[in-house]
């Protein structure tokens, strides 16, 4: 791959402790990672997101760092993830890791010094308030469980400040040191081997947090110091990060100002996965169209991911709350499949009701669209969730790899497992499973590996442009373009129920020896473009030309 490999990779997300337990204690680890690596392979991935893989406490699910040099003892050993790292790039594979470092753990010893002594070294590493500050009650990033953004500490005789669950201290950006530190964590596990760091919470790392300020100045220059010390230590590696933040805030996050992306090379789109989900639930592409029109025009080596899960909730906050109601309605009608009143905790598979069709056809959408796709482990089989799980846990349920117990993830007993198996209704593991799908050529998991194979087929999607196909079509069929110096691509996409016939001869001048590619049945030649069909539900993917 070359420098910018990102932009035509596929990247699969995977939490190492419910993957695949090899040890049989009841927690996935990094040698069960390593014995599904071929399955992997053959899905056609070529980049792996692991959620953090630090010692921790564990009330954050990782999120909650104690030492950012080493990895959790339950999944294994350094020795262990250095072995995953020559095995996936032995299957090429690329891996990138959870940059949590906006924030550790209060049990993290550097947090336990700066509390117990005004003069300790790690004081002036974190956030502190001698008097409570006004702005307290600001700011959560989770409503309902937390109360505030402010914490006294009774050691320490002071506030401290967590944007996040008050047993996760926020570190002091200001502070140089604490910036070292950071490009220090980065220098180690670049040269262990990682090809990045997908970063958590990016608007918070760079808050220079002032109390009693709910609008606290960022400090962006901070992204462009890390990623010039990310790059001069290894050339090709990536950052991808999380910044769900205003549109016309994006581009900063990105460059300062350049021609050339200088800051982030990758940002998730958050407001494109909000209206695709507007738009799978209305059935009409308007918020798409929207969204491909006003995409603002990336700099020289910047990129999208794209998804339609992660490991959270769906996020509907950038939507509207006429349509976030239409959403919820729609994908999460019981309180109980909400959170925090802003998204869905649930996976795609059920909020489709199972429906075989309409999987297909947002994946499909979500692939063909403009960026990197990013793929959550579990559902390229159609795996469900465990609402009777606390909070994003619902998601966050093993792997189902065969009908035996335990869905095949570990040997251990029931009541050990770091969380239950799906075992209940249509999306139990002994229905849904990866060897009983691999036994079926017409499987959810087969059409997926068929689709990232046609995907790596075609070089246009990942960096070229993406542009809608303005013709006159019903609302609920999205026609989109994505042209590069390799050829044409032409992409349809019927998000309704009903079939459609569309005129496309606008396009048949460009076209050399036009072909389906990916389809969701067998369609008649395309002949003049003049009576296009497409089923309802269904999808077309079109080699327009290819160019020598």
């Amino acid at each position: 791959m070359s420098d910018r490999w990102y932009e035509k990779a596929v990247i699969y997300c995977l939490d190492i402790d419910t993957f695949a337990d090899a040890n049989g204690d009841g927690v996935g680890d990094i040698r069960g990672l390593i014995g599904r690596l071929d399955y992997l392979a053959r899905l056609g991935i070529t980049c792996l997101w692991l959620n953090p893989i630090h010692p921790s406490p564990d009330r954050d699910d990782g999120y909650d760092v104690q030492d950012f040099y080493n990895v959790d003892p339950r999944f294994g050993t350094l020795g262990d993830f250095a072995e995953l790292l020559h095995e996936a790039g032995n299957r090429g594979i690329k891996v990138i890791i959870d940059l949590v470092v906006n924030h550790t753990s209060d049990q993290h010893p550097w947090f336990q010094s700066a509390r117990s002594d005004p003069k300790s070294p790690y004081r002036e590493w974190y956030v502190w308030s001698e008097t409570q500050p006004a702005d307290r009650h600001q700011g959560m990033v989770f409503p309902g469980e937390q109360d505030a953004t402010w914490t006294y500490d009774r050691t320490a005789k002071a506030w401290y400040y967590h944007r996040f669950y008050k047993f996760q201290p926020d570190l002091n950006i200001t502070n140089p040191e604490v910036r070292e530190e950071i490009k220090r964590i980065c220098s180690f596990w670049l040269q262990l081997g990682v090809s990045g760091f997908r970063m958590d919470a990016v608007p918070f790392i760079i808050e220079a947090t002032e109390p009693g300020n709910p609008n606290s100045p960022k400090d962006m220059e901070f992204l462009t110091e890390l990623r010039q010390h990310v790059q001069w230590r290894k050339g090709d590696a990536v950052l991808l990060a999380e910044a769900n933040v205003e549109p016309d805030q994006l581009k900063v996050f990105f460059a300062d100002g350049g021609n050339s992306a200088n800051r982030i090379h990758m940002l998730f789109d958050f407001m494109l996965n909000g209206r695709l989900m507007l738009a799978l639930a209305r059935e009409n592409t308007e918020g798409i169209v929207d969204a491909l029109r006003d995409t603002p025009k990336l700099p020289e080596g910047a990129q999208w991911a794209t998804f339609l899960r992660n490991h959270d909730e769906v996020d509907l906050s950038r939507l509207t709350a006429e349509q976030r109601n239409e959403v919820f309605a729609k994908f999460g009608p019981d309180e109980n499949m909400q959170l925090y009143g802003r998204g869905i905790r649930r996976r795609l598979a059920p909020m489709l009701d199972g429906d075989r069709r309409r999987i297909e056809l947002a994946y499909a959408l979500q692939f063909s669209l403009r960026g990197t796709p990013v793929l959550r482990y579990g559902e390229e089989i159609g795996m469900g969730d465990d609402l009777s799980q606390d909070g994003r846990n619902a998601i966050r349920t093993p792997m189902q790899w065969s009908s035996k117990s335990n869905g095949g993830f570990s040997t251990a007993p029931a009541a050990q497992l770091v969380r239950p198996v799906v075992s209940t209704d249509e999306y139990g593991y002994e229905k849904v499973n990866v060897t009983a799908q691999r036994h079926d050529p017409n499987s959810l998991l087969s059409w997926f590996e068929r689709m990232i194979r046609t995907l790596r087929e075609a070089p246009e999607v990942g960096s070229g442009s993406c542009t809608h196909v303005d013709v006159p079509v019903p609302s609920g069929v999205l026609v989109h373009r994505a042209d590069d110096r390799t050829g044409t691509m032409l992409f349809v996409h019927n998000l309704a129920g009903e079939d459609a016939v569309l005129d496309l001869s606008t396009v048949r001048e460009e076209a050399d020896f036009p072909n389906d590619v990916l389809a969701d049945q067998e369609y008649p030649d395309l002949g003049t473009f003049e009576k296009v069909a497409v089923a309802g539900y269904g999808y077309r993917w079109i080699r327009l030309c290819r160019n020598p």
